[in-house]
């Protein structure tokens, strides 16, 4: 989903240059925050201010957010009235707190203080509050992506800038007052509500109003990225030990990361803020300010917003026959040149992922079978793993799904059961892989008639162990191994007015190289059909009848 285009980020404080009013409500949330232990005293806030934090960051600081977050005339202009009003230190002094060109907050960058650009101006709101028109633009951004949604969570990225801002905002007032006897390490404390956290609470009840949905655990995730360039860019340049040069390099070092385009740009600059994190994770608090700038410097620029939406896979399985004899599995291609007319992947993928309307699509299935092979009976288990949908659909157009594939006039695959499962039939299918049974039925030559005893004896056979190295057909693309099978039955007959041509019918192991076990892949088989014949003996034809698992039935 593009980027909005506007400077979502936002002015610190909506002053006018002046004190303001104090409302009753603002006034009413002031004096609790007075009374409560942990809010410092106001000379301490007044200091705040002077540094460039906001209202909402302060009142986070002191663990008092959840009182003042929706309180739309709780600005730094009534928070100074305030202040003025209960201390004489701060009355007829020229006070950096108001100026209105240094406008964004020190820690949140006006995160926490969204106003509306358009044009390059600030255009004020007044027919909804700032955190209104930004839910407006995030519920625009999905209705533009066409979702369904019953709920949704919200994902919030912050530049590491933030982080470390507040942080040393914290020490910048440790060092200034911690010998102050109100002082105490339960000031300003790091368990206070991160800006995250805060952004989320002012952004849920709004958004649940304007999408007329629940906020909550949910497969469909609204992501609201926030970046920073040149805060993040200043502290990887102030990384020591040369980690940010060494991160830079790591960055630019090959053709593999080369940035030709802005998502590469945009990679680049997570990525960093995911270094930068864990590197001041590991920085005590001495080495901290002695790297950093305390306050940290006033940001005149504020945050670019990205808003995205994802939602988890869902799953449509069901079974699949495949009657071509010139369709691959997956699809498949060598040197841009397609091998075969298609393949059942794209065949049933194409039709899932256009009917959900989602980004892409992931073909599973349990085990593969040649391109030269048919996939008859029952069929084989499959999963088409649909991304980022916009629709979860009914019962209703999955059956359409169906019904159009088994429609069609090339008759290259047929469908059953088609019907949307969850994500643990994934699992199942994986792990029964491996333990389930396979049929097949082969036509095959051998170089001599065989006897009726021999063909008899055949079908005596049960849980034959054979030996089988990986077939010479695959070993450019498989690991040269030796894999113990098992051959549960088999059962022969003679074709008529064929001599030499038989139906061979045997039940296997999962993973059994059926071709290699007729013909003995030059003994790399052991023992196979023809030998245990003392023949030579050819595969010309193979299908498999059924595969052995007990769901997607």
């Amino acid at each position: 989903m593009p980027s909005i285009n506007h400077e979502t980020a936002s002015r610190a404080m909506t002053a006018t240059g002046g004190a303001a009013e104090v409302d009753a409500e603002a006034r009413a949330i002031l004096q609790r925050a007075a009374a409560v232990a942990s809010f410092p005293p106001f000379h301490a806030v007044h200091h705040l201010l002077s540094v460039g934090v906001c209202v909402r960051c302060i009142f986070r600081l002191c663990g008092a957010f959840s009182d003042a977050c929706t309180c739309l005339s709780l600005t730094a202009s009534s928070l100074h009235s305030f202040i003025e009003e209960h201390d004489d230190s701060v009355k007829s002094v020229s006070c950096s707190c108001l100026a209105t060109d240094e406008a964004y907050c020190s820690i949140c960058f006006g995160v926490l203080l969204p106003t509306c650009y358009q044009d390059g101006a600030v255009e004020q709101l007044h027919s909804v509050t700032p955190i209104d028109n930004i839910t407006s633009m995030i519920s625009q951004a999905v209705q533009r992506e066409g979702y369904q949604v019953d709920d949704f969570s919200l994902e919030i990225s912050l530049p590491a800038v933030v982080a470390a801002n507040e942080r040393a905002i914290r020490l910048c007032m440790k060092e200034k007052y911690g010998n102050a006897n109100w002082f105490s390490d339960k000031m300003f404390s790091q368990q206070t509500m991160p800006v995250k956290e805060a952004l989320r609470l002012l952004l849920v009840p709004s958004l649940e109003r304007q999408m007329n949905v629940k906020h909550g655990n949910n497969s469909f995730r609204i992501r609201l990225m926030y970046t920073h360039d040149d805060g993040s860019q200043k502290l990887l340049n102030l990384l020591p030990n040369d980690r940010g040069r060494k991160r830079k390099a790591e960055s630019r070092d090959g053709s593999s990361t080369k940035r030709n385009s802005t998502d590469d740009d945009k990679n680049i600059l997570s990525e960093s803020d995911s270094f930068i994190n864990k590197t001041l994770e590991g920085i005590q608090d001495q080495e901290f300010c002695s790297l950093f700038q305390l306050p940290p410097e006033k940001m005149l620029k504020p945050c670019h917003l990205v808003i995205s939406c994802l939602r988890s896979p869902i799953y449509i399985g069901g079974r699949y026959l495949k009657l071509s004899r010139n369709v691959s599995q997956s699809c498949w291609i060598i040197d841009d040149e397609r091998m075969g007319e298609a393949s059942v992947e794209e065949i049933i993928g194409e039709h899932v992922r256009a009917i959900c309307r989602g980004d892409g699509y992931k073909f599973h299935a349990a085990g593969r079978e040649d391109i030269d092979v048919r996939m008859l009976g029952s069929g084989r288990p499959f999963l088409v793993e649909v991304l980022n949908v916009r629709s979860i659909p009914s019962a209703t157009e999955v059956q359409q799904i169906a019904d159009k594939i088994n429609s069609s006039e090339k008759k290259h695959v047929r469908i059953r059961n088609l019907k949307l499962v969850g994500s643990e039939i994934w699992t199942m299918m994986r792990e029964g892989e491996a333990e389930k049974q396979k049929q097949y039925t082969a036509l095959i030559w051998t170089s001599r008639p065989l006897t009726d005893n021999e063909l008899h004896n055949i079908s005596l056979i049960k849980d034959m162990e054979i030996v089988q190295k990986t077939p010479i057909r695959v070993l450019h693309r498989r690991s040269p191994l030796e894999r113990k099978r098992i051959i549960h039955w088999m059962e022969i007959e003679k074709i008529a007015d064929g001599s030499n041509y038989y139906l061979l019918h045997l039940c296997t192991q999962a993973g059994t190289y059926i071709k290699e076990f007729v013909h003995g892949d030059l003994g790399r088989t052991h023992p196979s059909f023809g030998v245990m014949l003392s023949c030579r003996a050819e595969i010309l034809q193979l299908d498999v009848t059924d595969v052995k698992m007990d769901f997607l039935q």
